[in-house]
């Protein structure tokens, strides 16, 4: 059963392939940040940290046979992937043949890297904080407060609940090329309707980390696109992860790019400035756990505590007076009752039957009550009731056991002899769906028609299929 620690280990995985992407080059200038540096280092699985760990203040390269000489039998296989993982992202380097191979540490990383643990390298590298005080000075609960409407907002418009602010035209842009949202017609996405896709119900059901790093990698495949930097774009996210929640931090030493990105973080609720020519900026929340890999908070309280009862009657009770987390249940549930601050429901056949057809899987539904489940659920091993979850993936596999296949039906073949010898061919070929030898009929893929009927139509019988379309 996938639990909420799977979805972290999907976080980090996503942000490691994208890095994992980059050129040597576009390392080597993203590494001369310590802040970057110490992000990256975050990430890596445990045992590549010890990797990392071992090289970092060794002068001259190491064997590979020595390095792997200090990891048990039974953990050569981690070594393996945490020494690939570490090649992949230019922070060590193998020097010579495999026989004799060695290990060495990326200069400019393990530079900065002990700047960043040790405080050393250049001032600001970790923000620079304002030395006059703000006349409108704002506090930890205010900016959650403010995390929290900016970047529900942008949910509850995929939803399609009723929202009081709509996302800027940025935060727009980037549901369409994300693939979350579609436009109904062609223009500008603030200027026509859009509706919400499989990918964004799929999305809508993920933990808050999860959701903003899917959005900030659809941001960082634009950001050439829109004439910016993608070294400093990535710098200035990595930054806002050492960055210490409820301080002011100046805008003067960041880059012109950086300085775009404002306005765009803003709309996601990444960071707080009271208007756009402000000189200061605070970091939110969701902008300082970006590189921790650990899930953001909107609602701290209830999100550690869990609000969702689940008992073998299928039915459900929510703890919550929250609009987009009763909308978001609603995407698998049927709701039947309201009040103060719960509301009443049931998991049907009908409503989980929707949830797949709009691209939820069953193991997204467990994961999402598992990871809501209210205290008192924690409590039982397992946490949800067995026969709601085998229920809930039967009812996956009911809808899973029939696809549909677009082919072409040959039929009335006047010889089994004909019928044959076509059928062999496209067996040679690989098109067959289907065929029923008594009956002579045969279906065929959309692309081995045209070979198919070339083929029958070569045979000088006198009696020729004929061809109908089928699906």
């Amino acid at each position: 059963m996938p639990t909420a620690n799977d979805e972290q280990s999907h976080f980090r995985t996503a942000i490691d392939e994208y890095l994992e992407t980059l050129p040597a080059q576009t390392c080597q200038r993203l590494y001369q940040s310590p802040a970057s540096c110490l992000a990256v280092f975050r990430l890596l699985p445990d045992l590549a940290k010890q990797l990392v760990m071992s090289l970092l203040y060794v002068p001259t390269d190491v064997s590979m046979a020595d390095m792997a000489a200090r990891c048990f039998q039974e953990c050569a296989s981690q070594f393996n992937e945490g020494l690939q993982k570490l090649l992949r992202l230019h922070i060590i380097e193998q020097i010579g043949d495999a026989t004799a191979a060695k290990l060495r540490m990326n200069a400019v990383f393990g530079r900065e890297l002990r700047n960043a643990l040790t405080g050393g390298g250049e001032h600001g590298a970790f923000g620079v904080p304002c030395d006059v005080l703000d006349k409108h000075p704002v506090d930890e609960a205010f900016l959650d407060q403010h995390a929290t409407q900016q970047w529900e907002a942008i949910l509850h418009f995929m939803i399609g609940t009723a929202v009081t602010k709509r996302p800027g035209r940025a935060a727009l842009n980037l549901l369409r090329r994300s693939g979350l949202m579609a436009s109904s017609a062609t223009g500008d996405a603030d200027s026509v309707s859009m509706a919400i896709t499989n990918k964004g119900f799929q999305f809508l059901l993920q933990d808050v980390n999860t959701q903003m790093w899917a959005f900030l990698l659809q941001y960082l495949d634009m950001v050439q696109d829109l004439g910016m930097d993608l070294v400093e774009v990535l710098n200035f996210l990595f930054q806002l992860g050492t960055l210490e929640l409820g301080k002011d931090y100046s805008v003067e030493p960041l880059t012109e790019t950086q300085r775009r990105m404002l306005d765009d973080l803003q709309d996601y609720g990444l960071c707080y400035r009271r208007k756009k020519g402000s000189r200061r900026f605070y970091p939110t929340r969701l902008a300082i756990t970006l590189a921790s890999g650990n899930s953001a908070s909107l609602d701290s309280e209830q999100n550690e505590n869990g609000y969702i009862i689940l008992e073998t009657n299928y039915r459900v009770y929510a703890y919550t007076d929250s609009p987009l987390q009763i909308a978001v249940l609603s995407l698998f549930c049927t709701m039947r009752s309201r009040f103060q601050n719960m509301v009443c429901g049931a998991i049907t056949r009908e409503s989980i039957r929707s949830a797949l057809a709009n691209g939820i899987t069953s193991d997204q539904i467990v994961t999402y009550l598992t990871t809501h489940a209210h205290p008192l659920m924690r409590q039982k091993i397992p946490v949800l009731p067995l026969t709601v979850i085998d229920q809930i993936r039967l009812w996956e596999m009911e809808k899973n056991r029939l696809q549909t296949t677009q082919g072409f039906l040959y039929q009335q073949f006047a010889r089994q002899q004909d019928f044959d010898t076509v059928l062999q061919y496209a067996q040679e070929l690989g098109v067959v769906v289907w065929y029923h030898p008594a009956k002579r009929m045969l279906v065929v893929t959309d692309d081995g028609h045209v070979q198919v009927r070339a083929y029958v139509q070569r045979r000088k019988n006198k009696s020729q299929p004929t061809a109908h379309g089928a699906s």
